[in-house]
């Protein structure tokens, strides 16, 4: 009973830890958009997303980060059998990329904050495909949890179809990006 208690905890965080991440490298994109507005517009909505990104970070995202590998960690002890089982350790490969984006993300909210609202470097559709990244470890990490050995047993099935939405994705994203930047060039022929 007790393990399956600390596995709802640990689902319940890890859903509040993916909308801490999904919403604030969300919020690193709004704060780029700014930068085709007005000085005292975009000056305004810079501290106010940056404003965001910090509480986001520091209230939601890092304290759900921690109680759901506390969770995890805590399983680990009570089924010590996991890491014996391989579908476990593919899991643990994809924590491992969830950790390197989690610093990722650490880094551009200490960026955002010492920037005192002056321009972020990074192009607007690097951020937008950096803001897929989580959703890609998440389809990973669900599927691998929910599937199991099958995820071993058909793994050449599941990284093909893994890509396919990989793909869609991306072409979503260019897709909604192209057609912004047209709408801003129409918008300044006007």
């Amino acid at each position: 009973m007790l393990y399956t208690i600390i596995k709802a905890i640990h689902i319940i965080f890890m859903v509040s830890y993916f909308a801490g991440i999904f919403y604030l490298v969300r919020l690193f994109v709004y704060y780029k958009d700014t930068d085709e507005f007005d000085e005292v517009k975009q000056q305004i909505l810079r501290n106010q997303y940056t404003f965001m990104a910090i509480r986001l970070w520091n209230i939601i995202t890092v304290p759900a980060g921690i109680l759901m590998l506390a969770s995890g960690l805590t399983m680990i002890f009570l089924n010590s059998g996991l890491m014996k089982t391989p579908w476990f350790h593919l899991k643990l490969t994809f924590l491992v990329g969830l950790g390197i984006y989690h610093f990722w993300c650490w880094k551009r909210v200490k960026e955002l904050k010492n920037l005192n609202g002056q321009i972020l470097s990074i192009p607007n559709i690097k951020l937008r495909q950096f803001n897929e990244i989580a959703t890609f470890i998440l389809f990973a990490v669900v599927f691998t949890v929910i599937l199991k050995y099958s995820v071993i047993q058909y793994w050449w099935q599941l990284l093909l179809g893994f890509f396919g939405i990989i793909i869609l994705i991306s072409s979503i994203v260019k897709l909604v990006n192209r057609n912004k930047t047209k709408e801003k060039r129409q918008k300044n022929q006007d």
